[in-house]
C-alpha cells in the first residue's frame, strides 16, 4: 500500500472514529427563565448529574433573564440547532417548550412544574413531554405552620397572579382551608412592584402567618418580602428551602437538590433509549423542612425543642448559612 493510500485510509478511519464519537453524544439544553437560587440550584444539579453518569452528553445552559420574548427566542435557537433533548425549567418555560417543540420530535423534560395538568403538559398531545413536579401537599403548608403558631388564627396567601404554577399551589391551600374551617386572606400581584403594598395589604386584614408557594417572582425578591412583614413581626412561610435560605422563617416543601436529581435520571433514562410517553410525570420524592433561626430572631419567635428536633436548621441566628450543605 502506498503512503497516499494509507494516508486516505488513515482519514477514513478517523473520519468513521469521530462520527461515532458524535453518534453517541447526546445534545442536552436546558433553559431557565430567570435567575434566582431556587431555579439556579435545579439547573446545578441536573448539570452535576449528568456530567457524573455513563452517558456522553454535551450540555448547554440558556438562561432568559426574566424576559418573556427573549425565552421564546431561545427555545427557537435551540430548536434550529439542534438539540437530542430539552430540560425547560419552571412552567412558563416548559409550557413555551411545548409550542415551539410541537412537531414531538424531541422529548422535554420538564423541571419544577407545580401542576402540570393544569399547564396543559400531560394528555395526548404531549406524548414527548415529562419531567418532575414540585408540587406541595396542601395540608402540609397548614401543618407546617401549625407547628410554629398552634394559635395561629388566620393565613395570608400571597402569590403572583401569571405564574400558573404558584396559583395552583394556592388554590389547593384554600381549598384544604375552605374544607377545614381555616380563615385566610388572600392577594395576588400581577409584578413585583406590588409586592410589598400586597404584604401590607394582608397583615393589615389581621393575618397571623404569610405564605407563598413555589413563586418564581416572588422568591426573586425575597428581602423586599421578609422586611415588610418582618417589621410587623408576621413570619413568611415559603414553598422552598432556597427561599428560607434568603430569609424566609420555615418551608416543608421543595428539596430543590432532590428534584434536579430526579429529573436528570429521566434524561438519562430517555437518552438509553426509553420514550417519554413511557414515563409519567413524577412528583417528588421527598420534601425538605427547613427553619431559618436569623428570622425566628428577627420576629421574636421562640422555638421548642421538639419542634426544631423535625426542621434542619438551614440558618443560624449569627447568620450562618447551611443551604446545599
Amino acid at each position: 500500500m502506498t503512503r497516499r493510500l494509507i494516508t486516505i485510509a488513515i482519514a477514513l478511519i478517523m473520519t468513521l472514529a469521530l462520527s461515532l464519537s458524535l453518534a453517541d453524544t447526546v445534545r442536552v439544553a436546558v433553559v431557565q427563565p430567570l435567575t434566582h437560587t431556587s431555579l439556579n440550584q435545579i439547573r446545578d444539579t441536573i448539570l452535576a448529574e449528568l456530567e457524573g453518569s455513563d452517558v456522553d452528553f454535551q450540555i448547554v445552559t440558556r438562561n432568559a433573564e426574566g424576559d418573556s420574548a427573549a425565552l421564546s427566542t431561545i427555545l427557537e435557537n435551540v430548536r434550529m440547532d439542534g438539540v437530542d433533548i430539552l430540560v425547560p425549567i419552571a412552567t412558563n418555560t416548559a409550557q413555551s417548550s411545548k409550542v415551539v417543540f410541537e412537531d414531538g420530535n424531541v422529548p422535554v423534560v420538564f423541571a419544577a412544574v407545580s401542576d402540570p395538568v393544569a399547564a396543559g403538559l400531560t394528555g395526548d398531545d404531549c406524548f414527548y413531554i415529562t419531567g418532575v413536579s414540585n408540587s406541595i401537599p396542601a395540608a402540609e403548608i397548614v401543618r407546617l405552620i401549625s407547628d410554629f403558631q398552634p394559635e395561629y388564627k388566620k393565613i395570608g396567601f400571597l402569590y403572583t397572579s401569571s405564574e400558573t404554577n404558584s396559583v395552583s399551589t394556592i388554590n389547593m391551600a384554600k381549598a384544604y382551608c375552605d374544607e377545614n374551617g381555616v380563615a385566610y386572606e388572600e392577594v395576588s400581584i400581577a409584578n413585583l412592584s406590588e409586592l410589598q403594598t400586597a404584604v401590607e395589604t394582608l397583615i393589615s386584614k389581621g393575618v397571623d402567618a404569610l405564605y407563598t408557594g413555589n413563586d418564581n417572582s416572588i422568591a426573586s425578591a425575597m428581602s423586599t418580602y421578609i422586611d415588610a412583614a418582618y417589621e410587623q413581626g408576621i413570619p413568611v412561610y415559603c414553598g422552598a428551602d432556597s427561599m428560607v435560605a434568603d430569609g424566609g422563617f420555615a418551608t416543608i416543601g421543595v428539596d430543590y437538590v432532590q428534584l434536579g436529581k430526579q429529573v436528570a435520571e429521566i434524561v438519562v433514562r430517555l437518552a438509553k433509549g426509553e420514550q417519554p410517553e413511557d414515563i409519567p410525570y413524577q412528583t417528588l420524592s421527598d420534601y425538605a423542612r427547613f427553619v431559618n433561626l436569623q428570622a425566628a430572631d428577627r420576629i421574636g419567635m421562640e422555638i421548642g425543642e421538639d419542634i426544631l428536633a423535625s426542621y434542619r436548621v438551614l440558618m443560624e441566628k449569627d447568620g450562618t448559612s447551611h443551604f446545599g450543605e
